[in-house]
C-alpha cells in the first residue's frame, strides 16, 4: 500500500475519534476539528517515520493536545491584554452611504482604493500618499482621478462620492 493511501486510511480512522477527545478538552467542536486537522497535517509530513510507531494515533493526540493548550494560553493572554486596555471606544452608527461607499471601493483596483482611502478618508497630502505607497506623486494623482471617476459611476448618488472623497 502506498504511503499516501496508508495515511489517508489512518486519517479516516482516527479523525472523528480525536475530534471527540479534543472537543472534551477545548469545549468547542470547531476548535477541536481545527486542532486535530493541524496535528494530522503535521503527521502527514512525518508519515514515513510515524507509520512505523506502535500507535501513531498517540503522537497525533499529543500534538493535538499541545495545540489545544497553546490556543488556550493564547486566548488567556489576549483576554488579559483586552482587560488591561479597557472597553473599546464607541463605534459610530453605520451610515447607509458608508456601506455604499465601501461596496463601491471594493470594485476598484487595489492601487486606486489605497490612494483614495489614504488621501480622502485619512487626509494625507498627495506627497505623503506617494511616500507611503512608494510611487511618484503623479501616479497618486492619476489613481485619485481614476478612482473618483469610477466611484462616481458606481454610486447612484454622486453626492455620496463627493461627500466622502472630496468634490
Amino acid at each position: 500500500m502506498a504511503a499516501e493511501d496508508d495515511f489517508a486510511s489512518f486519517h479516516a480512522t482516527v479523525f472523528a475519534r480525536l475530534v471527540g477527545q479534543v472537543t472534551l478538552v477545548t469545549g468547542d467542536r470547531h476548535e477541536a476539528e481545527d486542532v486535530v486537522q493541524e496535528a494530522l497535517a503535521r503527521a502527514s509530513t512525518r508519515w514515513s517515520r510515524l507509520r512505523h510507531y506502535d500507535v501513531p494515533e498517540a503522537w497525533v493526540r499529543r500534538v493535538a493536545m499541545n495545540l489545544a493548550a497553546n490556543g488556550a494560553r493564547h486566548r488567556r493572554r489576549r483576554l488579559a491584554a483586552m482587560l488591561r486596555l479597557g472597553p473599546p471606544a464607541p463605534v459610530p452608527a453605520v451610515d447607509v452611504t458608508d456601506i455604499a461607499l465601501a461596496e463601491a471601493l471594493r470594485t476598484l483596483p487595489l492601487a486606486q482604493r489605497q490612494a483614495l482611502v489614504l488621501h480622502y478618508l485619512l487626509g494625507m497630502p498627495v506627497k505623503e500618499v506617494a511616500a507611503t505607497l512608494r510611487v511618484p506623486a503623479g501616479t497618486v494623482k492619476a489613481r485619485l482621478h481614476r478612482g473618483r471617476r469610477a466611484l462616481a459611476a458606481q454610486l447612484d448618488d454622486k453626492e455620496v462620492a463627493n461627500r466622502h472623497v472630496g468634490a
